[in-house]
Formats: structure tokens, sequence, C-alpha cells
């Protein structure tokens, strides 16, 4: 035993080092920013959980380093939820032991040859649950999915259309595995350098392969940013003033942040006659989003509202997905404790039912989105198949103004763009707000979480269907064939080594002429 393995027998260094390792990813993601290092980022995690004595110590490393990623990556909700922060990391940590007993089960001692190459597909294939499981949204949504760290990378991108983040996980996690057995095991050195050379011959298949979006023209989007301010009466009056500067801006579509409107606009038919004044000075419809108790309905929504000259236009969209905690406490009746310790939700939004593609005049179809709905694949991807030329999500993180949540937020849409073929708008109160072009790459400048003001977008139309629109998420289903293949198995392995061996076979004794003994004679 070397001085390492020594240090690490005590089982409390030995958790503290798990969670550590668990936690680097995070400078992959902004504001770090660190893509490359999404490769490596993992090794430690699996040289340790491939170190460990038993199968149970292994499942322990991979539980503890899940809560160090959860944690990191969501460090910025410690102001808001305070303890209750840790006692969801632990729980949704707890989704990577059996990543953890895999990583011994296939990369412990020397492994074969064999060993080496169902590593590389069954760990990624692992981790992928992983991913699937908590992004659920009961559980959170898919913030921090190891994949999109890659947003700002033009090759990931083009793959993100071929798999969707899923792909870029896989791919990323596969890297991970062959480095950790690369630096770890030297007689393993040459499956692993096969592995990383068959990836990459895989990974440029598809680049290739992938057909690039065919842009056929473009709109100018505003966004409209009016910075923190208390109050939704001066925040509205702020918005408007901002909006009177894009007259004769020739604009297609002003868009509004999250929660831009505190008041239904049926009760208040004031602000709905001032947004529709906006919309005849500027020439366009405003996409406003209300955060009120409507009056039609009981309960607060969330609803992108679409005002046209004459006033609301009946477009509506109500959000449907929403953060837990944030906007609604999960069983309130157990854990509405919660509210008392950190911000949680006083009271429960309401879910919208469906997702609406918006015409919102001069031919332009929009699907809007509101708030973490932007990290959900699957939500951009129905209204791209519903026919959505422009993706735009209406956000506010204003609670999170000094963390990394801004930048990682506005950096989803870069994804979320590759995806589907389609230009999306990250509209928000407060910044990060951000535009990315059809294939994920920026369009334009950022507006900061330090600016109160309008930008004007040239935003690319593009037309087709990319592979992941078309096929969905196939890598998650091919992921599930791998571990059900791999079930099957180590069912079978099992049944084996637990069915008693026959006894063994006894020849019959013999006299001395060779006839065989007789009992009785």
């Amino acid at each position: 035993m070397n001085r390492r393995e020594r240090w690490l027998v005590s089982p409390w260094r030995r958790n503290v080092v798990a969670a550590l390792a668990g936690a680097l990813p995070v400078f992959a993601f902004p504001a770090p920013s660190l893509w490359w290092f999404a490769y490596v980022a993992l090794v430690p995690w699996i040289l340790l959980a491939r170190s460990a004595p038993t199968a149970r110590r292994a499942a322990y490393d991979g539980w503890l380093g899940g809560l160090g990623f959860m944690l990191a990556v969501h460090h910025w909700l410690l102001p808001s939820l305070h303890v209750f922060t840790l006692v969801i990391a632990a729980l949704l940590g707890a989704l990577w032991a059996p990543w953890g007993w895999l990583v011994r089960r296939f990369l412990s001692g020397v492994p074969s040859p064999g060993q080496i190459a169902a590593a590389l597909v069954v760990l990624p294939s692992g981790w992928l649950m992983v991913e699937l499981v908590r992004s659920w949204q009961g559980l959170g949504g898919p913030w921090g999915l190891l994949g999109s760290s890659q947003w700002q990378v033009d090759p990931a991108l083009r793959l993100a259309s071929v798999g969707g983040v899923w792909l870029l996980s896989f791919l990323v996690v596969t890297v991970n595995v062959a480095v950790a057995v690369l630096v770890s095991v030297r007689q393993a050195r040459i499956p692993a350098v096969a592995g990383l050379v068959a990836t990459a011959a895989a990974t440029s298949a598809a680049w290739v392969w992938s057909p690039r979006p065919d842009v056929d023209g473009r709109v100018r989007i505003a966004v409209v940013q009016p910075g923190v301010i208390d109050g939704a009466d001066q925040r509205f009056a702020r918005e408007e003033a901002l909006t009177r500067t894009l007259a004769g801006q020739d604009v297609d579509l002003i868009v509004w942040g999250e929660s831009s409107v505190g008041f239904d606009l049926a009760d208040r038919p004031d602000l709905a006659n001032r947004i529709a004044a906006l919309s005849r000075l500027t020439g366009a419809d405003l996409l406003v989003n209300v955060d009120a108790r409507r009056s039609d309905q009981p309960g607060i929504y969330k609803s992108s509202v679409l005002v046209g000259p004459e006033g609301p236009t009946g477009d509506r969209y109500d959000k449907m997905r929403l953060v837990p905690f944030g906007e609604y406490v999960p069983a309130r009746s157990v854990l509405g404790w919660a509210t008392s310790v950190g911000k949680a939700a006083g009271e429960d939004r309401r879910q919208g039912t469906e997702q609406v593609v918006m015409n919102v005049g001069k031919g332009l179809r929009v699907g809007p989105m509101v708030c973490f709905e932007s990290a959900f694949p699957d939500m951009s991807r129905h209204l791209a198949q519903d026919g959505a030329e422009v993706l735009l999500a209406q956000s506010s993180t204003s609670s999170f103004q000094q963390s990394w949540a801004p930048e990682q937020h506005a950096s989803l849409a870069a994804l979320r763009a590759a995806e589907t073929g389609r230009s999306m708008v990250h509209a928000t109160l407060t910044g990060v707000s951000a535009v990315y072009g059809p294939s994920g790459e920026r369009v334009g400048s950022w507006l900061g979480t330090d600016a109160s003001t309008t930008m004007v977008y040239e935003v690319p139309l593009a037309r087709g269907v990319t592979p992941y629109v078309r096929f969905g998420d196939w890598p998650v289903h091919a992921a599930l064939l791998v571990l059900a293949i791999l079930g099957a198995a180590e069912g079978t392995r099992a049944f084996r080594l637990r069915r008693p061996a026959p006894p063994p076979h006894v020849p019959p004794a013999r006299t001395a002429h060779e006839s065989p003994v007789r009992p009785g004679h």
C-alpha cells in the first residue's frame, strides 16, 4: 500500500476527497467557462472510485462525488435555500452511487482490454441515466448537464444538432474514462488510446455528416432589459421608457423579460393600453411576461402574452415547468418548512397545459419559453417540430445577480439553438440577455447584469430539420439499451455463480475381473 492509499484509508478523508473530486467539473461551466477542462475533470473522481477497496465503498465515492457536483453546480442557490441546498444535493447525489459501483466493476485493478472497451460505453451510459433522472422537473430539471459545458465550442454544437446535449455528455464522459485509464493503468494504455481514436473517428464522422442550417432571411428582434428595479410599477415605467427608444428602428418584435408585468392585463386595461401604444409607436408586437393572479382563472400564472397595436392579441403561453421551491414547494404539507429557512415560494404558481407557437406579424412564428424551461431540450425540440422559426426564453435571475447563474442560464440558449437549427433569443429583466444563431453561434453582444438598455439583434432564420429534432433523444435510448444488456449479462453471471455445482462423477468399483460390483453379491 503506497502513501496515497494509506492516507485514503480514513473514511472521513476519503469522503472529503470524493466530494471535492465531484465538484471539479463546475469550472467547465460559466462563468469560468473552461470548456476543455470538462474532458479531464472527472478523472480524479474515476480514479478514486476504481481504487475503492469494496463495491460498497465505490458506491459511497459515487454518492459523495455526486453531492459535491450538485452543490458546486447549484452553489448560487445557497443564499436563497440555505441548508436546504445541502439536503437537495445529498439526495440527488445518491443517483451517482450506482455509477461509482460501475467504475470499480470495470476499472479496478488491471482491467482487460474487453473491460476497458466495455467501460468506454457503459460508464457514459450510466452517467446519462443519472442526467436523465435528475432532469425531471420535480428534481430540479436539467441544470448543469455535463454536455452543456460545451456551449461555445463550434464542433460540439454541431454534434448537438445530431444527438442533443445528451450526445455531448456521452462524449465528454467517454474521454474522461479513457484518460483515467491512460494515467492509471500502464498495461492498458493501448486499449485506452484505441478508445480515444475510435471516439474521435465516430464524432468526426457525425460532424461531417450532420447537415448545416440553411439560413433564409433575417428578422430584427429587440430585447428590453430594465435592470434591477424594485416595484412592479417602477419596473414597468422603465421598460416603457426604454421601449420608446425603439421607435423608427424597424424592428419586427420586441421582447420583455420574465415577470416584466406584475399585473393581469385584464384587470389593468390601462397597462394593456400603454403597451398597445408602444406597439403602434414602434410598429412591432410586444411579447411581455405577466406574473400575476389571473382574472379568468384561480391562482398565479407566469405567462408570455403577445400585445399588438390594438391590445392583447389573444396569444398566450402559460409556463408549464415550474422551478421547485422557487415557484412552488413540492409536497408543501411535508416540505412547507422550507419557506421559513429560505426564499421558497409562499404560494404555488399554477402550471400551463400546452406549448404554444405564436404568429407575431410579418409572417414570423415564434416559440416562447419561460425561465429555466430553456434548460429542457425536449421543449425547444417540440416547438421546432410545431413550426417555430425563432425560439424565445423570457427570464429573470435577479435573485442571483452576483453569482455564475445568469451566465450559465444564458449559455443554455446556445445548445437549444444548435439542437433545433433555430435561432434563440434569451431576454431577461436583469441580465444576462443573449441571442444565438441556428448553429448556436453568438449573435451580437451579451447584455450583462449591469446593463439597463435595449438591443436590436439581426436574427437569422433557418430552414430544415436537424437529426436531433427528427430522431429525438436517441443517445438516451441507446444508453438504456446498453445498461439493459449489462443488467442481463450481470444477472446471468450471478445465476451461474450461485447455481450449485453438479456432484463429481464417481465410476463404479470393479472386481479383479473388471466386472461391476453389485450390492448384495
